[in-house]
């Protein structure tokens, strides 16, 4: 699938994929920022892009980023609707009780492109049953 994707800076870096089968492209950040303890910020890609129709991008935390440095994304998942054309921006926030500095060029998400799909909704009085009915928050398991 081709992505279209504008620089708007001359320091950013495409999305890129660094291993053959990772579901999720890098991102990249724009510019160095301190993120203290507790606090989020807006990191800049310094990019825009142009998702295909019918697909959405999903931004999620890397791994080592959140695991070593406490580092995530602010609302867990970020989402990047496909007449979306405004600069991706990251926010950061930081879980962990000291400041972090990220640095201009490191890998701070990762964008993952999945498909969806639009649902009409319509009120009803009832719902078909199933085993596991009302049961949430665990109910399936012990």
């Amino acid at each position: 699938m081709k992505v279209n994707v504008k620089k708007l800076s001359e320091r950013a870096k495409l999305p890129a994929y660094t291993s053959e089968f990772a579901a999720g492209a890098d991102l990249y950040a724009l510019e160095e920022t301190e993120i203290p303890a507790g606090e989020t910020r807006f990191l800049h890609t310094g990019i825009a892009i142009e998702l295909p129709l019918g697909t959405v991008g999903l931004i999620y935390a890397r791994s080592g980023l959140a695991s070593k440095q406490d580092l995530a994304p602010a609302n867990k998942v970020g989402v990047i609707d496909c007449d979306y054309r405004g600069e991706v921006i990251v926010a950061m926030h930081n879980h962990g009780g000291k400041t972090r500095t990220v640095n201009a060029g490191d890998r701070i998400a990762q964008l993952v492109i999945a498909p969806y799909y639009t649902a009409e909704f319509a009120e009803t009085e009832e719902l078909s049953s199933t085993i596991r009915g009302v049961g949430g928050f665990g109910s399936t398991g012990k």
